[in-house]
């Protein structure tokens, strides 16, 4: 039995490798499904969060967050459209991050997260969320002041105070727009 298991997932692999040969344009993700068709001319994208299909995907070098959204089968139920804006435009090779509107911690999903507006609340509703200072809350605000909106959840990145760790720990805590 173990050698016919052993046997069938030799053969899977080789056939997977046999497509990629045959077809260097078509690429799989970590579960191994196909995910993306590279086309000339486009770019990479990676969308994250409560989105159907989780992945990498291959877009036009201008696109969209909806493009993106759409690549990856859609929204979930528990996605928070207040967290992206649909026509913001993407930077080539980054990764994106759809947020949930209901904690998982919460076993009925009844409470929705409270979240703050990164483009409007002030400096002392802004920390409010656990991860944000109040040397952050007045770097958010300075960086909005000098550089318009956030088009994204990706740009709090950009903002002096906010590294991988800050970021990861309240992208789910922060909308857009209302």
């Amino acid at each position: 039995m173990v050698k016919l298991v052993i046997g069938v997932l030799i053969a899977a692999v080789l056939v997977i490798v046999g497509f990629m040969i045959l077809d260097p344009n078509v690429s799989t993700n970590q579960a191994g499904t196909i995910t993306e068709v590279s086309e000339t001319n486009t770019t990479t994208y990676k969308i994250e969060g409560e989105v159907n299909l989780p992945g990498t995907y291959s877009l036009g070098e201008d696109a969209t967050m909806q493009e993106l959204i759409d690549a990856a089968g859609g929204l979930t139920n528990n996605a928070d459209e207040l967290a992206f804006f649909s026509d913001a435009v993407l930077t080539a090779n980054n990764s994106y991050y759809i947020a949930s509107k209901f904690d998982y911690a919460d076993v009925c999903n009844s409470n929705e997260i409270v979240k703050v507006n990164i483009n409007k609340d002030d400096e002392d509703t802004l920390t409010t969320i656990n991860g944000i200072s109040t040397s952050v809350a007045a770097s958010i605000v300075s960086y909005r002041t000098g550089n318009g909106t956030f088009n994204t959840v990706e740009d709090l990145l950009q903002v002096y105070g906010i590294g991988n760790a800050t970021y990861l720990k309240v992208r789910n805590y922060v909308i857009l727009h209302e």
